[in-house]
């Protein structure tokens, strides 16, 4: 194609586009004639194959065993808006990522297909199809700002991609769907397998896990350091999310999800996100951040800490109740172990203490009791672990026999995260216990030898609390 030809097209096309908003200028022609020469050759060097590449490649094996003879599809997902010409940054799908490796850097609208081989051989022959590098000849060079280059920058080459991902690929326009294809988020029984092929981490996962971990705890470190800027600002919650969004955008990928940075009785609010309260010295704030790393695994750790410093006597006692809980939680936890185990022995500690306090119509025995009982979840209402790794609540799809009925098995990683929370109105507690909410979050790796909690040294107790933010304020 010739350049007139090639400006020619690219009128053609602006016109169209232009005729669909107020806001484009048209290119004029000069610019037209101009903008596809005039570029150095650019080099394409084939990198080494990524570490994940290997392990994404068994995760593959093992689909392709479980649907022999069928071809099976996997996007990536595309953009999703925020508001009118504005998308949220772009996540790939997380199944996607997982079997292919591609994370952060993962291309929009790419999917990954596995075509059955014919009736000789055995397994699939896999392809990850994806939007080509576009040449400067093209108009979407310059003019397309979802995903043009002269806007968001250059994609990866289907060779490049190819060799880092130790996958073949193919351009996007080459994919067609078919009839009989089973798709992931329409097939359940795909959508099942590949959530349930997460529940064991390998060891690549349990490193970038232990890494998000250690992004995560310093990032705490960071909000400890800022408390008193908090306090001094009107909507200090904000502050304790900002300080946090920095580290997590510095040091890793983005925040794993919203995070949680509930002052006083806001406290109260499980999934409270607005952080838009004050941050009163003589409160606690509960703050529940995680953060992702470019594997896009995540951490998800929570700490509540009181703003002054120091523990008031009933919020020490509240606190370490929760504490307790935890690590009664961490107790039941074995290989071999039914997952919900490790809920029930917390809600054993939250039964105990809540009647001990006089704040149940029943014995603790009788709270505990399967059919009649659970008074004591009026102030615990959430469930005690879920399953961590490339989302936050991982796994989410598997079936209830392979996730809370299901024994614990070494690679693992899963949270304990017991709390205790009084709401502001609450009639059925005394007065001081009111506007009070704790919770303690940490990362569990189940190994043969036990669970080993690798958020630990993210400070736990009710001292090491103190000890922490008086040593971070000096």
């Amino acid at each position: 194609m010739t350049t007139g030809e090639t400006s020619t097209q690219a009128a053609t096309e602006q016109k169209a586009a232009d005729s669909n908003t107020n806001r484009r200028q048209p290119y004029p022609q000069g610019f037209l004639d101009v903008i596809s020469s005039g570029w150095a050759e650019r080099a394409e060097p084939l990198p080494a194959a990524r570490e994940q590449a290997a392990h994404a490649a068994r995760r593959r094996a093992a689909v392709s065993a479980a649907f022999p003879g069928q071809r099976l599809v996997i996007p990536a997902g595309s953009f999703k808006q925020r508001s009118n010409d504005t998308d949220y940054p772009f996540r790939a799908h997380s199944a996607f990522a997982h079997l292919t490796g591609w994370a952060v850097d993962a291309v929009p609208d790419s999917v990954l297909v596995f075509d059955p081989r014919d009736d000789s051989a055995d397994g699939h022959d896999v392809t990850l199809f994806l939007r080509d590098r576009a040449t400067r000849e093209t108009p979407e060079f310059y003019r397309d700002a979802s995903i043009g280059e002269f806007w968001v920058g250059p994609r990866p080459s289907l060779a490049q991609v190819a060799a880092d991902l130790d996958v073949p690929t193919a351009r996007l326009e080459e994919f067609t769907a078919g009839e009989d294809d089973r798709v992931l988020d329409e097939d359940a029984e795909l959508t099942r397998f590949v959530s349930e092929l997460r529940l064991v981490k390998d060891a690549y996962e349990v490193e970038q896990m232990k890494l998000a971990v250690a992004v995560t705890a310093a990032g705490f470190d960071d909000i400890v350091r800022e408390l008193p800027r908090a306090v001094a600002h009107p909507r200090g919650e904000r502050v304790v999310e900002g300080v946090f969004h920095q580290r997590a955008r510095s040091d890793g990928n983005w925040e794993g999800y919203d995070t949680i940075a509930a002052s006083g009785a806001h406290a109260c609010y499980l999934h409270w996100t607005r952080n838009d309260g004050a941050v009163l010295p003589g409160d606690l704030i509960l703050i529940d951040a995680g953060a992702e790393v470019d594997s896009l695994y995540t951490a998800d750790v929570t700490r509540t800490l009181p703003v002054s410093g120091t523990f008031t006597d009933i919020q020490r006692r509240i606190y370490e109740t929760v504490r307790e809980a935890a690590d009664a939680a961490f107790a039941a936890a074995r290989p071999g172990v039914k997952f919900r185990a490790v809920h029930e022995a917390a809600m054993g500690v939250i039964a105990a203490r809540t009647a001990e306090w006089g704040l149940l119509p029943v014995t603790a025995e009788e709270a505990l009791d399967a059919d009649r009982g659970g008074q004591q979840r009026r102030y615990m209402v959430h469930g005690t672990s879920h399953h961590l790794g490339i989302d936050v609540h991982d796994c989410a799809q598997a079936r209830r026999e392979m996730y809370y009925d299901a024994p614990l098995e070494p690679g693992m990683v899963f949270t304990i995260e017991p709390g205790l929370y009084f709401q502001i109105d609450d009639l059925t507690v005394p007065e001081e216990y009111r506007g009070i909410g704790v919770r303690i979050e940490d990362d569990i790796l189940m190994t043969e030898g036990g669970p080993v909690n690798l958020s630990a040294d993210i400070p736990r107790t009710a001292d090491e609390v103190e000890a922490w933010i008086a040593r971070l304020r000096s």
